[in-house]
């Protein structure tokens, strides 16, 4: 008799670990696993469902790809089911990401994205992942789709290339169940918020699944003239082939229209005291996100010990921008004495990416004598195609320091703003520049978990990685008597190809005493091909880091209640950063232009609790410490301090959750539940640099001084409380998020100094089939 178990809302791709022919689901509001029994040599024979209900999730952990169990893993795993996705009522991903201890949003970036991060590294470029696969981060992704987040903490360039060493986040969307079942939903808020959404599964056939979801959202903001309009859907389907032998296909497809949305102004290192909701952006500022993604996944297991997996990723990105830009202060006190009179600059731009990749693994278990071996090995292959436009606007606008200045829209007054007085004409703009880039990457790896007893074992693996990348820029050029950038036009200049390649071992060495404990320590190596170019233009040279890492997990009564303590510190031996200034001198808003600025060390501690002590309660807590600092520089003109603490990354982070469904009694199907979310105080703007002034003692001499740009920002607690009732297939859930209408920003380096969200209800009624 061979067991077969259907297949997994989670399941995408490498469903390693498990024994011949099996499939896990769990399901999301009972956690019972459903189990079928086809006979042997008797195909297509399915006997009835067998339910069992446990109080633990068994849900495979896709980020790891290699099927190791998570006690095996010598590195720290949270996973972020849908079911506290719709606990919580969470409508982005910053939301999410709550429960996750160790990252948090740094900035908003104008409101076109949320930037991520975790151990004081930046996870918005390399580090953001859907399905497995790498994706434009420049978008904020739909979480109505997601069946759960895996935040795989620390180093994972072994089986991911090159990534930052803070961690991992994957995104898993939900795929095909042959369980018919569906559900349609509304939430409905504050600021005239409004979400639709539906999901549909079950079976085609007795071989073929089917799933569907999507959402519609219409909101405004507690930030004037801010709107937000989305459209999301995720279809997938999944093909059983044979009992060995499964394929699952997918796509997704987003469009969003949102306000851009630069946030406060700053005087010196001072926010200023201006109401949360003042918009200080033209009203017709304006921008738009498309993004889509096509992924095939291929399961196939030779035998109970040996299987091979195959996926295919095609993925799409396409903004546009244009709006008034950062405000910034004016120079010329004596012309405008009173506090509060700013420039409003303009931006426009357009950004383009295609990501084609191919994922090639196969995992295999056998033994040498009495030693055990887990081994997973593979190749990976990832084409991204970037284009990046660069505008001027044409049209005069006022003058700045006796010159007309063209960037400059406007000036206004902060203290004394009215938005029906401001300019409204919308300014004419003009491509001069289009940056094609063009990345390669391609990586073998292998890796063996050698288990030398039951209690002792080692993690051994290495990567080969290869980088290509060439920037093509064609510049603008009078063609016909048209100022022109179009490729057949255009002058274009062919950068020399960058090559990068290296070496990225990982060795960790566990011990188990008990079933319930796991001890591990662990050191990696790895390079990140940076990307993105200088201000020149120049391809950007490889960081190369060292991590060491060491913990304890703790997994009792049967997992009800787990623990993970993990100390780490990381050396970067040139960190890269996105880019101060053009290479015109005026103020950077493009990621695309970065900068190296030197080595640092991130060293820390985090503490993870997942508890499930009675039936229907969860609780997640967790504290995480990070000390991230610069450790060596140029001392130069122009370069960071050494010792200084690196901007936008707090001391401490800490995270409190817990939900409550009452399972049985009088009561049956109430619950309610609250989220306590810490973010410690930390700076904003940029670190400090050296540079260079005039010599008060000597006015024909230079001297080094220290330019103090960094914003304090207090630390700051936000706390969300929900209740509900859920009777049949009927369910209502209400939340009340920022109870104590706690004020703090997130602050992106020189500019998007965004005010976190106020006191807002939210509800939330479903119909379950």
């Amino acid at each position: 008799m061979k067991y077969i178990l259907l297949p997994t809302l989670g399941l995408l791709f490498g469903l390693s670990g498990f024994a011949q022919g099996r499939v896990n689901r769990t399901d999301n509001q009972d956690t019972a696993t459903v189990i079928t029994d086809t006979v042997k040599n008797k195909k297509g024979e399915v006997l009835n469902e067998v339910i069992i209900t446990t109080n633990k999730e068994h849900k495979p952990i896709t980020a790891v790809r290699s099927g190791l169990k998570p006690m095996d893993n010598p590195q720290n795993i949270q996973i972020i089911s849908s079911e506290i996705i719709e606990q919580q009522q969470a409508i982005r991903l910053s939301d999410v990401i709550k429960n996750a201890n160790g990252i948090y949003v740094g900035s908003a970036r104008g409101g076109a994205q949320e930037s991520f991060f975790s151990r004081g590294y930046d996870m918005s470029t390399n580090n953001m992942f859907k399905n497995g696969f790498r994706y434009n981060a420049g978008s904020i992704p739909d979480v109505s789709g997601l069946e759960k987040v895996e935040f795989l903490k620390g180093g994972s360039a072994l089986l991911f290339g090159n990534v930052a060493p803070g961690g991992i986040l994957n995104l898993v969307t939900k795929t095909p169940s042959f369980k018919k079942g569906g559900e349609i939903s509304m939430q409905m808020g504050s600021y005239s918020f409004y979400k639709p959404s539906f999901d549909f599964y079950g079976p085609l056939s007795k071989s073929i699944a089917f799933r569907i979801n999507g959402s519609y959202e219409n909101s405004e903001s507690f930030r004037d003239v801010v709107k937000n309009e989305r459209l999301y859907v995720n279809p997938s389907l999944l093909f059983v082939v044979n009992s060995k032998t499964q394929i699952t296909v997918q796509g997704d497809y987003l469009t969003a229209d949102w306000t851009p949305d630069f946030g406060t102004g700053i005087i010196g290192k001072q926010i200023l005291d201006l109401p949360r909701n003042s918009f200080y952006g033209s009203l017709w500022s304006n921008g738009n996100t498309k993004s889509a993604s096509a992924s095939a996944l291929l399961n196939h297991e030779f035998n109970k010990n040996w299987k091979l997996n195959f996926n295919a990723s095609f993925q799409t990105y396409d903004r546009t921008q244009k709006s008034t830009a950062q405000l910034s202060n004016l120079d010329d006190i004596k012309i405008y004495p009173t506090p509060g009179y700013w420039n409003r600059g303009l931006t426009q731009g357009k950004n383009l990416e295609q990501i084609l990749g191919d994922q090639l693994s196969i995992q295999g278990n056998f033994n040498t004598g009495s030693v055990k071996h887990q081994i997973f090995a593979g190749a990976d292959w990832e084409n991204s195609f970037a284009t990046a436009y660069t505008y001027a606007f044409s049209e005069k606008a006022i003058m700045v320091n006796g010159k007309i200045d063209p960037s400059i829209y406007d000036r206004i007054n902060l203290f004394d703003f009215d938005p029906s007085t401001q300019r409204n004409d919308i300014p004419d703009a003009r491509a001069t520049q289009i940056l094609k880039t063009d990345t390669n990457r391609f990586g073998v790896y292998f890796q063996d978990l050698i288990s030398i007893t039951d209690k002792i074992k080692v993690l051994a693996g290495i990567r080969w990685s290869w980088q290509e990348a060439e920037v093509t820029t064609y510049k603008e050029k009078f063609a016909g008597g048209v100022q022109t950038v179009a490729p057949e036009n255009a002058v274009a200049a062919v950068g020399d190809k960058k090559l990068d390649n290296a070496f990225s071992p990982k060795v960790g060495l566990i011990y188990q005493p008990t079933k319930e404990i796991s001890l591990f320590a662990s050191y990696s190596s790895s390079f990140t091909p940076n990307t993105g170019i200088t201000v020149d233009s120049q391809p950007l040279k490889a960081s190369i880091i060292d991590q060491y890492e060491a913990g304890i997990k703790t997994e009792f009564l049967k997992g009800l209640l787990s623990t993970n303590v993990t100390v780490y510190q990381i050396t970067n031996n040139n960190l890269v950063q996105t880019a101060e200034f053009k290479a015109d001198g005026t103020l950077n808003s493009d990621a695309t232009f970065k900068a190296l600025s030197g080595e640092t060390k991130s060293k820390g501690i985090e503490i993870d609790i997942t508890a499930r002590p009675v039936e229907g309660l969860n609780i997640i807590a967790g504290y995480s410490y990070n000390d991230m600092r610069y450790t060596k520089t140029s001392g130069k003109a122009g370069s960071f301090i050494e010792g200084d603490r690196l901007a936008r990354t707090p001391a401490n982070t800490a995270n409190l959750s817990f939900f409550y469904k009452l399972p049985t009694g009088v009561l049956k199907g109430i619950t309610f539940g609250a989220i306590g979310n810490y973010i410690g105080k930390r700076t904003g703007g940029w670190n400090s640099q050296y540079v260079e002034v005039v010599d008060p003692n000597n006015p024909n001499a230079k001297i080094l001084a220290i330019n103090d740009r960094e914003i304090p920002l207090a630390g700051y607690t936000t706390i969300d409380v929900s209740a509900g009732y859920e009777w049949n297939k009927f369910s209502i859930l209400c939340k009340l998020s920022n109870i104590t209408n706690e004020l703090n920003y997130t602050v992106h380096e020189n500019y998007s100094v965004n005010p976190i969200a106020p006191r807002q209800v939210m509800t939330s009624l479903r119909y379950k089939f």
